[in-house]
C-alpha cells in the first residue's frame, strides 16, 4: 500500500476520521503529522484524543514541545515547531517506544529520531473548510492498520 487519499470538507469530518483512526491505535504506535500552518495538524490530533476517550481539552503543545493526555491510551502530543536543534535530547525514544501513541505535529523537523515505521498523515489544504487528508503508512504494522480502517 502507497497511501490513501480522503477530502473532508469540515473540521468536524477531520475529527471524525482521526476518531475512527483512535479506535485502532495500540501501544507504541507513531503518527506523524504534516501540513502548514492552519491546516487542521491539531484538529486531528483533537480528534484522535476524542477517539481514545481523552476529556481534557487538547490543543497544541507549541511552546512546552511536549504535552501527555490520559485515555485508553496515553496520548503524547509533541509540536517540534520551534526546536532549534533536531538532535536536541528531549527523550523522543522513551516516547516512541512507549505505552501510548505519539503524535507529531512538523515531524518532518525531527526526521531522523523519528521511528522507521509510523502513520504520516498530510493535511493539504482545498480552499475553505476542505482538506486533503493523505494516510501514508510506513510499516505492516500501518498498512494493516490503513487497510483495517479504510480497506484501501
Amino acid at each position: 500500500m502507497k497511501h490513501v487519499e480522503l477530502l473532508v470538507h469540515s473540521s468536524e469530518e477531520t475529527k471524525a476520521v482521526a476518531r475512527r483512526l483512535a479506535e485502532r491505535l495500540e501501544p507504541g504506535m507513531v503518527i506523524a503529522l504534516e501540513g502548514d500552518l492552519g491546516a487542521g495538524k491539531t484538529t486531528f490530533t483533537k480528534g484522535l484524543a476524542e477517539g481514545l476517550g481523552i476529556q481534557q481539552n487538547v490543543n497544541s503543545p507549541t511552546f512546552t514541545i511536549i504535552k501527555q493526555y490520559e485515555g485508553r491510551l496515553p496520548l503524547y502530543h509533541m509540536d517540534v515547531y520551534r526546536l532549534e536543534d533536531e538532535w536536541e535530547d528531549l527523550g523522543f525514544d522513551e516516547y516512541f517506544g512507549g505505552d501510548g501513541v505519539t503524535v507529531v505535529e512538523w515531524a518532518h523537523l525531527i526526521a531522523g529520531q523519528l521511528p522507521a515505521e509510523r502513520l504520516t498523515v498530510y493535511l493539504l489544504d482545498r480552499g475553505g473548510d476542505e482538506r486533503l487528508l493523505r494516510f501514508e503508512p510506513l510499516g505492516q504494522r500501518y498498512e494493516q492498520l490503513c487497510e483495517e480502517i479504510f480497506g484501501a
